[in-house]
């Protein structure tokens, strides 16, 4: 298949992948697991702060764009060096053919720290939601574009059943447009990059932030490099910033946070 529309890709993945998960355990089993995990970690709370941006500290080895960013990985003591610089809150990427991830970084990552953590990763059904919750996610991400408006709803209700926030992402605005009808989200993100071409545009973060209702929260991901591309943000009235990849790529993880964010 070609570059051009990655997501299809990796959805195709995914759902094989999920076919096989639900062999080895079954969704009324995992339901029953889900239910009897320790309270979730307030995800939506930590990351909207009064008159200051936040960050959400993600935590990935590889991408479709880049291959491997990090060859000495080791995602404990990654989380523990954003927890020691005072992140809001940390992503984990857990998809497993594009990002080298896996769900169980999840877990390790949550006993590492004291933040909520969000799992990143391509979810589609109900099966997803309770695994995030059990292997320790207090968020989980909901890209728009491979999902339905029903879809949506369902999955964050799920979510919340389980205590659970959602980021719910938009890249256009016919997807914003089909999030904003929807009162159950209470927290969109704008991602830079069209995941179908990997492209970036920051421009996007311009268009669509202000169709967005003042007083909501909105999160912003991907093509963030610099203190400057933050300031910005917190001007325009952005809750938080998700960033990754230059972290990911630096000898020294803490100093670049405190760059970036100007700690």
């Amino acid at each position: 298949m070609s570059k051009n529309d990655m997501l299809k890709e990796i959805v195709a993945k995914k759902k094989e992948k999920l076919a096989f998960a639900k062999i080895q355990l079954p969704e009324e089993e995992l339901k029953v697991k889900a239910q009897g995990q320790p309270a979730t970690r307030p995800f939506i709370k930590a990351i909207t702060k009064e008159r200051q941006i936040s960050l959400i500290a993600e935590i990935k080895r590889a991408s479709p764009t880049h291959g491997v960013i990090r060859e000495s990985f080791d995602h404990k003591d990654i989380a523990k060096i954003y927890q020691d610089a005072g992140v809001q809150a940390i992503s984990v990427l857990t998809e497993e053919d594009y990002f080298l991830g896996n769900i169980s970084f999840l877990n390790d990552v949550k006993s590492a720290t004291t933040v909520p953590i969000l799992r990143k990763d391509f979810i589609f059904e109900p099966y997803q939601v309770y695994e995030s919750r059990c292997f320790g996610a207090d968020a989980i991400l909901l890209i728009a574009d491979m999902l339905t408006q029903e879809t949506i709803s369902g999955l964050i209700q799920v979510a919340t059943s389980l205590g659970m926030d959602c980021l719910v992402e938009v890249h256009t605005e016919k997807e914003l447009k089909k999030v904003l009808k929807l009162k159950e989200v209470q927290l969109i993100g704008i991602n830079n990059r069209d995941l179908h071409t990997l492209e970036v545009d920051p421009k996007t973060t311009e268009r669509l932030y202000t169709l967005i209702p003042k007083g909501k929260p909105v999160v912003v991901e991907s093509g963030l490099r610099s203190r400057q591309d933050v300031s910005f943000l917190k001007i325009l009235g952005v809750s938080a910033v998700l960033v990754g990849s230059v972290f990911m790529e630096s000898e020294n993880i803490r100093a670049k946070v405190e760059e970036v964010m100007g700690w």
